[in-house]
């Protein structure tokens, strides 16, 4: 066996798994792939040098957060629309763009066709949902180093120490911080129950029904009483039932079949791929839809209004009349979702 072949297949293993780990430090799935690949790089630059004083994982982990910690030295936080001010009062005025803020992104599962490796599975649901990777946003680099490696990957204290170069007593130190300042970040519907699996994938049927057949009132029986709306890269967001209704009928739920929704995975979760349709009678790629359910309700939707993101989740750009278009909403299954 070549150097270059014990190398993949000791370290091939665990490579969505890192793209995950990398994407919970930056928020940004884009990013998380970069720095997966500088991750490999630099393992592969060392591997000959490597004793083995660490299982391989651990020594992968290492290389990754490093790259991580430089990487967000150099961003900073990616925040939600809601991280940067008030809820907007009028659902008609003119919406208020963010293009120079660096944006929170989803995160394409291993099942969305985006080529995230199988171990990718194997993490956390929770440690890579929407709310807490935006939780994570507001604590310093090492702080979300530390909370990660402790809480979501369980990593025992002093392994994490020797990961950063602390002690065992600043790492649990830093991970109590870290909790009490996620607790207050984190939105309030984490707290609240979620519905099953079968109930929660029938709200998304209705919900995307809502949406392709322009039902306004349809989709305002699914929103809670304070559910949000936030559509980045807009820095315009509203809260409460009556405003985010009227933002749909006012704006988007004009006429039936402008939209076309495409069900995908995201953040751990059933998300939604929508499409547009443009002047030339084709629906073309718009956005990536996260919604939030709570078992009174959707509790928040995150719109993230970048077509480019369709490449990530393994989505074709348009909607044409030679692509297969999404099932009615009264034929789509739980299966219909991947994963």
């Amino acid at each position: 066996m070549t150097v270059s072949e014990d190398f993949a297949s000791r370290t091939g293993q665990f490579r969505g798994e890192l793209l995950a780990h990398c994407y919970r430090m930056l928020g940004s799935a884009e990013e998380a792939e970069d720095l997966v690949q500088e991750t490999y790089l630099r393992a592969w630059r060392s591997f000959e040098g490597f004793e083995g004083r660490s299982s391989v994982r651990t020594w992968l982990y290492r290389i990754a957060t490093n790259v991580c910690l430089t990487a967000i030295g150099r961003r900073g936080r990616r925040p939600l629309p809601s991280g940067l001010g008030g809820p907007a009062d009028d659902p008609g005025a003119a919406l208020v763009a963010g293009a120079e803020v660096a944006w929170l992104q989803p995160f394409p599962d291993a099942g969305a066709g985006a080529g995230v490796d199988p171990a990718a599975v194997a993490v956390s649901r929770a440690g890579v949902r929407l709310a807490f990777v935006a939780a994570l946003q507001y604590l310093s680099a090492r702080q979300r180093a530390v909370l990660i490696l402790r809480d979501v990957l369980e990593l025992p204290a002093a392994e994490v120490a020797g990961l950063l170069g602390m002690t065992t007593a600043a790492v649990n130190s830093g991970l109590r911080r870290a909790r009490a300042q996620l607790a207050r970040a984190l939105p309030a519907e984490e707290a609240l129950a979620e519905p099953a699996e079968p109930e929660r994938r029938a709200v998304l049927e209705r919900f995307a029904a809502a949406v392709e057949n322009a039902d306004v009132s349809g989709l305002a029986e699914l929103l809670t009483a304070d559910v949000v709306l936030e559509m980045p890269p807009v820095l315009t967001w509203f809260t409460g039932r009556q405003a985010v209704t009227r933002f749909f009928a006012l704006r988007a739920l004009d006429v039936p079949g402008r939209f076309r929704l495409v069900p995908v995975m995201a953040n751990g979760q059933p998300a939604l791929a929508v499409y547009q349709r443009e002047s030339d009678g084709a629906h073309h790629a718009d956005a990536i839809t996260v919604p939030t359910l709570t078992t009174a309700g959707i509790a928040r939707i995150v719109t993230f209004r970048d077509p480019g993101l369709f490449t990530l989740f393994g989505l074709p750009p348009v909607l044409g009349a030679d692509a297969a278009p999404p099932a009615p909403a009264q034929d789509r299954a739980g299966a219909r979702w991947p994963g």
